[in-house]
């Protein structure tokens, strides 16, 4: 049986939206699988301006997740693979949400809003990146209707990577 999906609303991240990423991902069991232990301050202040950016140029980024009483919850989007192992250059849907609003249905949801705005912006395929471990976005790729296409190992970690795809 399927369960409606909540109501999300996506949105440009805004400088106010670093401090409330950086709120909600001050969690390590959130971080688990992007190196274990949350980020300074910094870092999503950079990400958030940078998903500005491509947003401005591209049409789509990393948009920040709000919840039916516009609280932050996290972010979903794309932007493009940047690091040089990989699906290099290819544009990569991603998620991330605060731990309180994990098994909700809002990365589902997100994502296919997502998607959806990917279609608009003219893309024809996405990638995902997935840590193998990681059970929890292993089963949205799975609701997006992704196929895993490739297994990379990551060059700092050393932990299997899944690459899924989706054409759009």
């Amino acid at each position: 049986m399927n369960r409606a999906l909540p109501v999300i609303r996506l949105r440009v991240p805004t400088d106010e939206d670093a401090v409330a990423w950086h709120r909600v991902f001050d969690d390590a069991e959130v971080m688990e699988f992007l190196g274990g232990k949350p980020a300074e301050l910094s870092v999503y202040e950079e990400l958030t301006a940078r998903q500005r950016r491509h947003d401005a140029e591209r049409g789509f980024c990393l948009w920040t997740v709000l919840d039916e009483s516009d609280r932050v919850v996290g972010f979903t989007g794309a932007q493009p693979w940047e690091r040089e192992w990989g699906p290099t250059g290819e544009i990569e849907i991603g998620w991330r949400l605060g731990r309180e609003y994990w098994g909700r249905g809002y990365v589902t949801a997100a994502a296919r809003t997502t998607l959806d705005r990917l279609r608009a912006a003219g893309l024809a395929d996405v990638v995902a990146m997935v840590d193998a471990g990681n059970a929890r976005s292993v089963a949205v790729t799975e609701r997006l209707g992704m196929r895993r296409a490739e297994t990379f190992m990551t060059p700092v970690s050393r932990r299997e990577a899944h690459c899924y795809r989706l054409e759009l």
